[in-house]
């Protein structure tokens, strides 16, 4: 039988120091669990020494500096809040850049959009299953910027956060990977998507992901004005991702064709080519007709189970390549909505969550 479950929300506003303190104040136990699991993960997977993590981390906040200021002094604030060191906040918050540098498995999710002719109304739909290791931390977090910007953030460990604008568009994101022969120490995700969904307009946002999402992941966006693009990338090169027929859909493979001779889908994750052309099939069999409650439905498919859409511990795995969905989300940007479950969506509600 399934439960209803809410996240607590944590209220922040004012200056980029004050925000971070009070996401450090409001997080602090989230935090400090997501960032024993990162520096214990990188330790265990490359016999690496916390110190040796640090300073691998710290080799990005040159360009974070520069690139993106506010961000910086938003983490002395969640240092602060959570009564850990800014090296160790940064390092949490490079959780993923270091996991591809050090060869480490991120996430599996599958994503989606619609607007326009595949929706109910014209309106458009983003959403997407998260899936990460069993019991890592969830938050949910409010923003309010100085220059008026809100944001309704789902943050997982401490680092992922997938993000709904009240200008009026919101972010999915998938884990990516390529073979990589000299890795670059571009700017790290979490600063370029902070950035990114700090801005008024889709378009604006975009370009901030196109001048420097490289090598990590998936995003894609959608808004309220009906506009949709993703963007997929590597090291030192990227692709925009056009919807079709007002559908955009996504998992963890490449789609550009000229990526694909260095994607590690099939040895890392070799179940995504079979959840994004399912999720395009059940979307493309309701094209019409697609609503916010039918895809909270739609992402409790268990098609090839425990590896579907919506996923579950593979018993056959060992204990360390575990993978679940930890949560799933609906956003609907013209009303500033996001609805969640709390883990998989065969087994909890989708509750409201209002910008």
């Amino acid at each position: 039988m399934k439960q209803h479950k809410r996240f607590n929300i944590i209220d922040c506003k004012g200056t980029p120091y004050e925000i971070g303190l009070q996401i450090g104040k409001g997080c602090s136990d989230n935090i400090t669990k997501a960032l024993q699991m990162t520096i214990g993960g990188l330790s265990w997977v490359n016999n690496a020494e916390k110190s040796d993590i640090i300073a691998n981390a710290m080799k990005y906040l040159p360009k974070v500096k520069d690139f993106n200021p506010e961000f910086v002094e938003q983490l002395r604030g969640l240092a602060e809040g959570a009564a850990i060191s800014f090296e160790e906040a940064f390092t949490l918050q490079c959780g993923f850049d270091l996991g591809g540098y050090y060869n480490q498995l991120s996430s599996m999710c599958t994503s989606f959009a619609v607007t326009g002719q595949a929706a109910e109304n014209g309106r458009t739909i983003l959403g997407q299953t998260i899936d990460w290791v069993p019991g890592c931390p969830m938050d949910m977090i409010k923003i309010e910027y100085l220059d008026g910007v809100m944001q309704l953030k789902l943050v997982l460990w401490g680092v992922a956060e997938y993000t709904l604008n009240a200008e009026g568009f919101g972010m999915c994101a998938n884990g990516t990977w390529g073979l990589v022969e000299k890795y670059m120490f571009n700017i790290p995700m979490c600063s370029y998507l902070d950035k990114a969904m700090r801005q008024k307009t889709l378009e604006d946002a975009m370009e901030i992901l196109r001048a420097n999402s490289r090598g990590l992941g998936y995003f894609h966006m959608a808004s309220s004005e009906k506009q949709m693009i993703g963007i997929e990338s590597i090291q030192d090169d990227y692709e925009m991702i056009l919807p079709q027929n007002d559908v955009l859909v996504h998992s963890n493979n490449y789609l550009t064709e000229r990526f694909k001779p260095i994607d590690l889908a099939s040895i890392v994750v070799p179940d995504s080519p079979g959840r994004v052309e399912r999720i395009r099939a059940l979307i493309n069999d309701n094209y019409g007709h697609i609503t916010p409650e039918l895809m909270m439905t739609l992402m409790s498919d268990h098609d090839n189970y425990p590896s579907s859409i919506c996923r579950h511990v593979d018993q056959r795995k060992p204990a360390e390549a575990a993978s679940e969905t930890l949560a799933a989300f609906v956003m609907i940007p013209e009303e500033r909505v996001m609805h969640i479950s709390w883990g998989n969506p065969c087994q909890y509600y989708f509750e409201k969550y209002i910008l």
